[in-house]
C-alpha cells in the first residue's frame, strides 16, 4: 500500500493537521476524544490526473470515507436530506 502522504509533504500537513484539529477541538490533552472531523487532501496543480493525492484526517479511516462519500454524492446531485418527523 503506498503512503497516504508523499515524504516532501509529510511535516506539513502533520502541522496543518494539529491546527486544524486543535481550532475545531481544542488544545490536546490525554483522553480528548476530537468531536468535530475533518480530511486533508493535496495535491499539485496540473498533477492530480495520474498523479497524487496525499490525505490527513483527525477520524478512522471508515469513517473519513464514509463522510468523503456523502460530501461527493452532495456535489454530484445524488444526496437529499432525509425526511426528518416531527415529535408527537
Amino acid at each position: 500500500m503506498v503512503a497516504p502522504i508523499q515524504e516532501r509533504y509529510r511535516q506539513a500537513m502533520n502541522k496543518l493537521a494539529r491546527a486544524i484539529d486543535e481550532g475545531l477541538n481544542g488544545k490536546r490533552r490525554p483522553g480528548r476524544k476530537p468531536t468535530v472531523g475533518f480530511v486533508l487532501l493535496t495535491a499539485e496543480f496540473g498533477k492530480i490526473e495520474g498523479g497524487r493525492v496525499n490525505y490527513i484526517s483527525n477520524g478512522e479511516r471508515e469513517d473519513m470515507i464514509a463522510m468523503l462519500r456523502e460530501y461527493l454524492a452532495r456535489l454530484e446531485g445524488r444526496y437529499s436530506e432525509p425526511p426528518t418527523t416531527k415529535p408527537q
